[in-house]
């Protein structure tokens, strides 16, 4: 029997639970499927730097290296800047194992409300550059505290690093409904922005199958909210995959059910698992946290281990519950706790 080695990074707040809920979820389905998971946890958080002041050890990267997956819940802790643990932790391990795209899954569950008055079907993927682009450290202050101060910040993007993002996005696309959207700001970013059109048809000219347009990033936020219906697969750079990462999410009923992943396509390297959502301090060791973007993100790192089958039976297990919307977590307007509605997924896995 096959057993994939997972390393768990739980994090701070809600992602302490959210991580447990789903390796129930994740075991469960494994045993169904006839393989197994084993896990090694990995204290890495905001919590880990208030005591160490570093988000991992120096040798943290390579305690990673040899999983099959990182499954992360959420990193965010009162007190600790956000760049802190960005910069410390999701970045090093997102460019040091090479995960160049982030997968957002962005997908109107049955029995989920979206905030839409008529949102149609909504089923298409976010796919955001994520190793260079506007999230460069390259930069600085020149005269600082003085009238005279002056802020860089400079954006990379290499022909190596858009392309490999680019044509990821589109054998996705060739594998669903053949039709690839690009989001750019090319009449104002001079120099970026028009290279990665250029970048975006020169890549297209390989998949003659898949329908392209492109829309600038400011009326593609509008499409997201008046016409989701249009898009299969949306590429990105890594700013502007960022902010539609968020707002796509929202149209389909919250940070609560957005999966995601930091993938390194070419599997050289463990890729990571992480929904969307933070730490939520404020519901934090209540209870009450929602686990379907996580168990969820879950599936996620399944199918990329190539169990295909056993991803698919959760994400039909998460839709038989939220269709029979008994067991609806307080922010999609129910009443279940953290544990029931890991339980009512569990049991609906194999049912149709």
């Amino acid at each position: 029997m096959k057993t994939y080695h997972i390393a768990t990074v739980p994090g701070d707040g809600i992602g302490k639970e959210v991580i447990p809920a789903s390796v129930e979820v994740l075991n469960a389905v494994a045993s169904l499927c006839g393989f197994q998971l084993s896990y090694q946890n990995f204290d890495y958080s905001c919590e880990y730097f208030k005591e160490h002041e570093h988000m991992m050890p120096e040798d943290g990267l390579d305690r990673l290296r040899d999983s099959d997956g990182i499954f992360l819940g959420a990193v965010g802790y009162p007190g600790v800047p956000d760049h802190v643990s960005l910069w410390g932790l999701l970045i090093p391990i997102r460019r040091g194992f090479q995960q160049y795209v982030n997968l957002r899954p962005v997908r109107l569950l049955k029995g989920i409300r979206s905030p839409l008055a008529e949102p149609g079907e909504i089923d298409f993927y976010i796919v955001r550059e994520n190793n260079e682009g506007e999230y460069s450290s390259i930069g600085g202050r020149l005269h600082e505290g003085t009238p005279y101060e002056v802020v860089v910040q400079e954006s990379v993007f290499t022909k190596r690093g858009v392309d490999r993002v680019m044509r990821f996005a589109f054998e996705l696309a060739n594998k669903r409904r053949q039709k690839l959207t690009s989001a750019t700001k090319s009449n104002g970013i001079i120099h970026t922005m028009p290279y990665w059109d250029e970048r975006f048809a020169a890549i297209g000219q390989e998949y003659p199958s898949v329908e392209r347009d492109q829309f600038h990033i400011d009326i593609l936020t509008a499409h997201f909210v008046q016409h989701p219906d249009w898009f299969d697969v949306v590429v990105a750079s890594n700013l502007f995959g960022d902010i539609l990462s968020d707002l796509g999410p929202a149209v389909v009923g919250g940070m609560g059910i957005a999966p995601g992943a930091n993938i390194n396509p070419e599997k050289e390297f463990p890729s990571m698992f992480e929904p969307v959502h933070g730490s939520a301090p404020d519901i934090a060791g209540k209870g009450i946290a929602n686990p379907i973007a996580c168990i969820w993100t879950g599936a996620m790192m399944l199918d990329h281990l190539g169990k295909e089958e056993a991803a698919q039976l959760v994400v039909d297990a998460i839709e038989k519950t939220t269709d029979e919307a008994k067991v609806l977590t307080r922010d999609l307007g129910g009443k279940a706790s953290t544990q029931e509605a890991t339980q009512a997924i569990i049991d609906n896995l194999g049912k149709r």
